[in-house]
């Protein structure tokens, strides 16, 4: 049987960070992390210090450092030299610290739709069919994604896409399309169950559908009655989160015991990482611990 890791983003941080500058260091968020009962906690390579020293702070806090994230414009011919600089860059990290999975994501907020000149940024989370990459650019995309997975395999790190609402890669016509454009011996999954619910699609079908090819998630949830009205409103991205569209796991839409279940069936074994881009709740400590607290009480 595998095992299921829990760890967390420091993303939640966010607001509190702006608003209280200097009031977050590292070492604050990394004590809270663990103190709210996590594993892992997400990390990436920094000019201070060394894969190593990063290893060794984590492990104070009886951390381990996990997936860090690339998110790019892959279907753009003028970008791919430095994407493939990032994913060595990125890869050679992940391979030092001994984790083996990378984010692996679409960028284009700004992609404007040819339908109606409105950039995915505007479309979250209501795109229609015309919205997105032309077939010229999805073949680039996914010829350049098998060419970074190729590249991280050699390090020891699966590369696993991620979808994002924004983005260029939203909606379940559009993962299963850049899934099924690369190679699944080097690209795997690594999917936001927050994203595919804001987008409108069914959660644990994609898991089941995936299973197999996923090393790694993202948990989020969804209020449902703002996840409604900024389909219904057309809201763009801000807008969705200002209104309180993420909440704590257990707190929204998605049904999280079906998600492990299918995990579970599947055999899967690796982290999955716990990420509220943006908390109702009073602190992100606050927000750690009722997250946490859930995934135990359905057994994680």
């Amino acid at each position: 049987m595998g095992r299921i890791r829990v760890a967390c983003s420091t993303i939640t941080y966010g607001k509190f960070r702006s608003a209280e500058p200097g009031a977050y260091p590292e070492e604050r968020l990394l004590a809270e992390i663990a103190e709210a009962g996590y594993e892992g906690c997400t990390s990436g390579p920094r000019q201070d210090r060394t894969p190593g020293e990063t290893t060794a702070l984590y492990a104070q806090y009886g951390l381990t450092p996990v997936s860090g994230y690339l998110g790019a414009d892959w279907w753009k011919p003028e970008r791919r030299a430095d994407i493939v600089a990032q994913a060595e860059r990125l890869g050679a990290f992940h391979e030092a610290i001994g984790c083996g999975e990378l984010y692996v994501a679409a960028g284009g907020f700004d992609y404007v739709s040819r339908a109606n000149g409105r950039t995915r940024s505007q479309l979250a989370g209501h795109v229609g069919p015309d919205d997105g990459l032309t077939d010229e650019e999805f073949e680039r995309f996914a010829a350049l994604l098998d060419e970074v997975g190729a590249l991280t395999l050699t390090l020891g790190v699966k590369s696993c896409f991620h979808n994002h609402v924004g983005s260029v890669i939203e909606t379940r016509a559009e993962l299963d399309r850049i899934m099924a454009l690369t190679d699944p011996g080097k690209v795997f999954g690594g999917f936001d169950t927050g994203h595919l619910a804001w987008a409108g699609e069914d959660v644990v079908a994609v898991i089941v559908d995936y299973a197999a090819r996923i090393k790694t998630l993202h948990l989020k949830d969804v209020n449902p009655a703002v996840q409604a009205r900024s389909r219904a409103e057309e809201w763009d991205y801000g807008t969705f989160c200002a209104h309180g569209g993420w909440v704590e796991l257990g707190d929204g839409m998605i049904d999280f015991p079906a998600v492990f279940a299918e995990l579970e069936a599947a055999d899967y074994d690796g982290w999955v990482i716990v990420e509220i881009d943006e908390t109702p709740r009073a602190s992100a400590l606050e927000s750690f611990k009722v997250s946490r607290q859930y995934l135990a009480s359905i057994g994680l």
